[in-house]
């Protein structure tokens, strides 16, 4: 494995910088006055990259200072922060929930510097595997082993890029296709290809044994905008991007049941007010895949009554 040196200067760059801004953003909600999330590890990431906007991002002070400079900064800033603190939340709730439900193998595509391997109170037995490019997970195992900070899970990292053969490589790394499993892909779609994403609800879909469970946020029909404060200004195909809706049909059409949630009223729920025009068109959608016994109940309920 590199040294943290090492990996912190291969992170500051492409899909590494994202990750540490939203780290950033996870960090100052983690130390506001009311906290929806609590990551005592992003603050660790954003120390260890060194200098950079996300410094300011996580530090309340620098931003302070920072906003002041540029009073029309304030608004993008605030909504990143909420935005990321809700995403934040749905995702740890899910989470949660599998873990209730009994699943003790999770997969966590596109993990970026989210330390929930680490940070949530996994019951005994869970296997988390995160996926992810090697210069994030890297840095990520790096920095929190220097810190002799130990996960919470037995954690797999599985680098690879999700556009290529990445089953192949989480089976290699002892993903059992037999065991239930609690998939996520969290601010995923718009970052992969649009002709990547049928591939990627395929192999979940494949790799996924009855009770299995999915979440994802995706965005709504509005097109042409992103998270407030993203990196990223345009997807590269929006034609053909995915939007809720699909997702959705999707899941129903290959035997999920799912449920979803705007961002405007996952805000509301926790008590966030962004104007409307400000907040990103996202939906979160939760879902599980049923069993054949699910299947045939669903199918005598929705039969006509003779």
């Amino acid at each position: 494995m590199p040294s943290t040196d090492d990996a912190a200067r291969d992170i500051t760059e492409g899909v590494g910088a994202t990750a540490l801004g939203i780290a950033a953003a996870r960090a100052a909600e983690t130390v506001s006055d009311n906290p929806i999330i609590h990551d005592p590890f992003a603050q660790v990431f954003v120390d260890a990259a060194g200098m950079g906007m996300w410094t300011v991002t996580a530090n309340p002070v620098l931003s302070a200072a920072f906003i002041a400079r540029e009073p029309g900064l304030r608004a993008m800033v605030r909504a990143l922060i909420d935005f990321t603190a809700v995403r934040t939340a749905f995702f740890d709730e899910f989470f949660s929930g599998a873990a209730q439900s009994g699943i003790r193998q999770i997969v966590i595509l596109g993990a970026g510097l989210d330390a929930r391997a680490w940070r949530l109170p996994w019951p005994d037995g869970t296997t988390v595997y995160e996926l992810d490019q090697p210069t994030v997970l890297e840095f990520k195992s790096a920095t929190l082993q220097q810190q002799g900070i130990l996960p919470a899970s037995h954690q797999v990292n599985v680098p690879t890029d999700l556009r290529a053969d990445w089953p192949t490589a989480l089976q290699e790394a002892g993903f059992d296709v037999s065991e239930p499993t609690a998939w996520s892909a969290e601010g995923l779609l718009h970052y992969l290809p649009a002709e990547a994403h049928d591939r990627l609800f395929q192999r979940v879909h494949a790799l996924s044994s009855g009770n299995s469970w999915f979440a994802v946020n995706a965005p709504s029909k509005r097109r042409g905008t992103v998270a407030p404060g993203s990196p990223q200004t345009e997807p590269a195909d929006l034609e053909h991007l995915w939007y809720a809706g699909d997702v959705t049909d999707w899941l129903h059409q290959n035997g999920w049941a799912t449920s979803a949630v705007t961002l405007g009223d996952l805000l509301a729920r926790y008590g966030r007010v962004i104007p409307d025009g400000d907040v990103m068109p996202t939906v979160f959608i939760s879902a599980r895949r049923l069993t054949a016994v699910d299947r045939s109940w669903v199918g005598q309920a929705q039969r006509p009554i003779r």
